[in-house]
């Protein structure tokens, strides 16, 4: 078992556990996940590039738990949906390097389509 299945299962369990399998579909994970994100650019709001580099141990942690529930909603939705998360990764990864070149794109900020 992988990892990223041993952490599905883990998901799974805690979900239901507490009867949550009810609630749970992909369109909701995907909202309850942006909510997530949000609450991780909550931290870095209003601080320097240079701050955001530079968390206090108590800040890091908390960041650390909100990564942590989105990492928990993109393995449940991965796991409803039955997608391979290790396998589309690597698949996208492989789209990445055709789409950003390094001899095209190195020290650049540009999407593609911009190439």
């Amino acid at each position: 078992m992988t990892q990223l299945e041993e952490l599905r299962a883990v998901v799974r369990q805690f979900v239901s556990e507490r009867g949550w399998d009810q609630h749970h579909n992909p369109k909701n994970l995907a909202m309850a996940m942006t909510v997530e994100a949000a609450e991780v650019l909550e931290h870095f709001q209003w601080l320097s590039e240079a701050e955001s580099f530079r968390l206090s141990p108590e800040k890091r942690r908390e960041v650390a738990h909100e990564l942590s529930d989105v990492l928990m909603g993109v393995i449940r939705v991965a796991d409803l949906l039955e997608i391979d998360l290790a396998a589309a990764f690597a698949e996208k990864m492989a789209l990445n390097r055709e789409k950003y070149p390094p001899e095209k794109v190195r020290g650049r900020a540009v999407k593609y389509t911009e190439l």
